[in-house]
């Protein structure tokens, strides 16, 4: 692979896991809303409510997950882009620049 070309996937997975981690994360809000409206309902099997609990464990358990990979891949474009230098004209590498700059990591 070219280098122009792994620039471009790096930044791509960048974007991707950036996106999912904010998924991961809308998606814990979301069980933790359900769960609270579930228990409020007294006919609910426990057995749904237990499952439900499940479902936001394993989401919860996605956002460390991501995170890290996020990190690993946002180091690795850092990377990849300071050998890239010779190429900062180039379009793929302004745009990898872009996107650098706008995933942000916190936590």
């Amino acid at each position: 692979m070219d280098r122009v070309s792994s620039c471009c996937s790096c930044s791509q997975l960048n974007l991707r896991l950036a996106k999912e981690e904010v998924m991961y994360i809308k998606e814990v809000k979301q069980q933790e809303d359900k769960i609270e409206r579930l228990k409020v309902d007294k006919d609910l099997c426990p057995h749904v409510l237990n499952k439900q609990v499940e479902v936001l464990q394993e989401a919860k358990m996605m956002v460390p997950d991501c995170h890290r990979r996020l990190a690993k891949a946002h180091a690795d474009l850092v990377q990849l882009m300071e050998t890239l230098e010779d190429l900062a004209e180039s379009e793929e590498y302004i745009e990898a620049r872009s996107i650098l700059d706008s995933v942000k990591l916190e936590g």
